[in-house]
């Protein structure tokens, strides 16, 4: 028997635990991984509405993800709501210098509509995290955005 596979999930935390670091740590046990992660953001949200969000200081970022490297290790990265340019540069910055599969999906707006992804930072998102992506995993949204163009269909896409 091998060893468990070490995920590092960086996002926001959504209170009603229905996304985000909750979801991602859920999904993670259900799948016999051990989960780590590094918050990007808080959220106050329900199945209803997102009513706010605190972004974590990019430096606060960035040392969680170097304590759980340094330690623990990683296997596999997975990202999620990033929201600002600093907090992408910061994970970017640090994603680089890891050699493993990065999972990227480009979290901008969550089901209720609420904005996850500050306008001036979906360049950054596409420009410093995208080309790090072993996969990306966008919504149907998120593709249009990434692309700038509408998908209506598989040949679209």
């Amino acid at each position: 028997m091998g060893r468990i596979a070490r995920v590092l999930t960086i996002a926001g935390s959504d209170s009603g635990g229905g996304a985000g670091i909750q979801a991602d740590l859920k999904t993670f046990a259900a799948l016999g991984v051990y989960g780590m992660s590094a918050i990007t953001a808080v959220t106050a949200q329900n199945t209803l509405s997102v009513t706010a969000v605190q972004p974590i200081d990019p430096q606060i970022v960035r040392e969680q993800i170097r304590a759980v490297v340094s330690d623990i290790g990683v296997d596999v990265v997975k990202t999620g709501m990033l929201y600002t340019c600093d907090i992408i540069e910061a994970v970017a910055e640090e994603l680089s210098q890891l050699k493993v599969p990065i999972v990227v999906d480009p979290v901008m707006v969550a089901k209720s509509g609420a904005k996850l992804l500050k306008d001036d930072a979906e360049e950054a998102l596409i420009k410093k995290i995208l080309p790090l992506a072993t996969i990306v995993t966008p919504n149907l949204p998120e593709a249009e955005k990434l692309a700038k163009m509408s998908i209506k269909s598989l040949e679209d896409a």
